[in-house]
């Protein structure tokens, strides 16, 4: 549990209002278990029941962002971008959170062009008191043997994708 309240510190150092800091947007972070990162549940947008750890043993990243950031709609289309490239490769799952409005949310995926990955409905902001993420666009890059790497956004499609070649495969 030390390992993933030091993980989770330091994500929640580098993650600042919406689209973080400028300048170097990744963070380092030490690796926890993948046990203790995805022990969580939670609902997808569409009502389906989800299981963080479904995730374990598999890359994936986690995107947190919200309805009404503008930072993070520039975005969208490169997630959608990087989750298509990486196929069934790497899981990406867009963490919805900071706004209450599930329809917002729902036409985001439609603007975005991320229907193509799996989101989750964070209206109680559960997902990012449990990962201490404090604003969006921000990423949580798993590899398959339990490691994590952080970065906040925005990111471009080449970015992302060095973050997943590099911390994810």
């Amino acid at each position: 549990m030390k390992s993933l309240t030091s993980l989770l510190t330091a994500a929640a150092l580098v993650l600042t209002a919406c689209g973080g800091p400028s300048g170097d947007p990744v963070a380092s972070a030490p690796s926890a278990s993948a046990e203790a990162l995805l022990g969580f549940t939670a609902t997808e947008l569409d009502g389906t029941a989800f299981d963080g750890r479904s995730l374990a043993g598999k890359p994936a990243v986690l995107w947190f962002w919200a309805p009404w950031c503008p930072k993070c709609q520039a975005e969208g289309p490169a997630v959608a971008k990087a989750a298509q490239k990486y196929g069934g490769r790497v899981v990406f799952v867009g963490v919805a959170g900071l706004d209450d409005d599930k329809a917002a949310m729902e036409r985001f995926v439609a603007r975005t062009g991320t229907s193509g990955i799996v989101h989750l409905d964070d209206r109680t902001g559960a997902l990012y008191r449990n990962f201490e993420v404090t604003s969006q666009s921000s990423y949580l890059i798993l590899n398959a043997r339990g490691g994590a790497h952080s970065a906040v956004g925005p990111l471009d499609e080449a970015e992302l994708s060095a973050l997943v070649d590099e911390h994810a495969l």
